[in-house]
């Protein structure tokens, strides 16, 4: 097969960062390529290049045998090269057409001419597989749904060449099946695609080729039916990863957490928990499967401050906490993973020392009456940049230009410090890499060893069943079966997931 993309000896350097080390890829017409590497290790910053957002400092470019440089994205388009950001680049008030159309507006006379792009965007998603509605507002459409958005714009722009940036971390395990089979059409019907993930199961599920990067250089090109998970991991951290956390023997202590009989309201006033109850006790994890969407992230505000309930109540450690501020919430023993760390756990425009010292203001050794001692919040930011292997220039950067894997390290290192009573734990491993995800359970269970009371929500059931003392089934805002560690399969409870089983 011929090369449809080449970039040779790529060099990308940022202040304090050599980020594409001297590399060279080919990507051949028609073949679906993984881009596989830890987080920071120079995955996005080369396919960015590549769709003309960065330029580099070294190298040089060919599509389709032609040698290229791009000055922006328009150009990258120009050349038939899309690409899908792990953060959607849709405007939420707009309709899924006027989003797609935005740019390349067809007009008709004096007016644009809608009805001509409506004709031309139907006739593309039925060709490809890609079902929509046109009219919705993107606000109201799922995650799942407004990621075919940012495909379909890709195809309504030409693109023969399609970057997919982590193109599942924020999908459901549904929605990425149906992402695999959109991808798979999309080969088949001619497209090349080049997929950037840390996840291993995947790129053993959807790619024929693997470019594994390490510290902005290329450590090998492989094909995928030639290799191990295990051995993609090795390539990926450098060494042997464990890739099942050992559960240490803790005696459970008394309950810490306790929630009775909770019902709340999500953000369009229906019904999200429904009569719901749990309990957490000291040295015990607790974690909820469910599938998104039936009442997790409610469950998870309503236990940190962020939302009210109408009804029920919670304890911590005795005391009463139905209705309670964010603020009391972290006064009374809680620390918070939350589950999109751009919107509750960093202010991206504030320096990495200023984020990690959020809800530490007023405490010792920082706080010297109305002021702040920032020589000892700096030291202290360092040391937990080095302790959570934080992939940063200095601590006096923005949150904003770490990678999402070392915005998430950093929301951990900060919440690990508060030495809770309960830690909440919501989707602690999104967009993290094998070896962190590693690092982050072994955190976990060393909260465990400290008879901390843990609740866990994710939707990785791998992770849950791998963690958990005990599983509770969330559906439609209820818990709908509770099993201890061992007693259940993953399909089983996959089953209970989509309210097809109960006990």
């Amino acid at each position: 097969m011929a090369a449809i993309v080449k970039m040779q000896n790529i060099v990308k350097r940022f202040p304090g960062v050599l980020a594409n080390d001297d590399i060279s890829i080919e990507v051949e017409e028609g073949e679906i390529l993984c881009l596989l590497g830890e987080n920071g290790a120079g995955k996005s910053t080369l396919m960015n290049i590549l769709y003309g957002l960065y330029h580099y400092d070294k190298g040089e470019i060919f599509i389709k045998g032609e040698k290229t440089t791009f000055s922006g994205p328009g150009d990258a388009i120009d050349k038939g090269i899309g690409m899908v950001h792990q953060h959607f680049m849709l405007v939420p008030v707009f309709t899924v057409l006027e989003n797609l159309i935005l740019g390349s507006e067809k007009v008709k006379g004096l007016s644009l001419d809608l009805n001509s792009s409506k004709k031309e965007l139907e006739a593309i998603s039925d060709k490809y597989g890609l079902e929509i509605q046109l009219d919705a507002q993107v606000s109201d459409i799922s995650v799942g749904m407004q990621q075919r958005v940012e495909i379909l714009k890709l195809l309504y722009r030409g693109a023969d060449i399609m970057i997919f940036d982590e193109p599942t971390a924020i999908l459901t395990p549904q929605e990425i099946e149906e992402l695999y089979k959109v991808m798979q059409s999309l080969r088949l019907l001619g497209k090349t695609i080049i997929f950037i993930t840390h996840k291993l199961k995947e790129v053993k599920e959807i790619s024929d080729r693997v470019i594994v990067l390490r510290d902005g250089k290329l450590i090998e090109t492989i094909d995928t039916e030639s290799t191990s998970i295990r051995e993609l991991a090795r390539m990926m951290v450098g060494r042997e990863v464990l890739f099942r956390t050992e559960k240490p023997e803790v005696e459970t202590g008394r309950e810490i957490l306790n929630v009775k009989n909770i019902s709340a309201l999500n953000k369009r006033g229906l019904p999200a928990l429904k009569g719901l109850s749990l309990n957490v006790h000291e040295g015990e994890i607790v974690g909820i499967a469910g599938v998104d969407g039936n009442g997790q992230t409610e469950l998870v505000e309503v236990l940190t401050g962020l939302r009210k309930i109408s009804s029920g109540i919670i304890t911590i450690d005795g005391k009463d906490m139905v209705n309670k501020s964010s603020g009391q919430f972290l006064d009374a023993g809680t620390a918070h993973i939350p589950e999109d760390r751009l919107l509750r756990g960093l202010i991206l425009d504030f320096p990495i020392y200023e984020n990690l010292l959020l809800g530490f203001e007023d405490k010792a050794p920082f706080a010297k009456g109305l002021f702040l001692d920032f020589n000892k919040v700096r030291s202290w930011a360092e040391e937990l940049v080095k302790n959570f292997n934080i992939k940063t220039p200095g601590v006096n950067v923005n949150a904003g230009t770490m990678s999402g894997g070392n915005q998430q390290k950093a929301v951990l290192a900060r919440e690990f410090q508060r030495n809770p009573k309960v830690l909440i734990a919501s989707q602690p491993t999104r967009g993290l890499d094998v070896g962190a995800i590693e690092f982050v359970h072994e955190r976990i269970m060393d909260a465990k060893k400290e008879h901390k009371a843990i609740l866990l929500v994710s939707l990785e059931l791998s992770e849950i069943m791998n963690l958990s003392d005990r599983i509770l089934v969330i559906y439609e805002g209820e818990i709908v079966a509770e099993f201890n560690y061992g007693e259940v399969t993953e399909t089983e409870i996959g089953l209970m997931m989509a309210g097809g089983e109960d006990k």
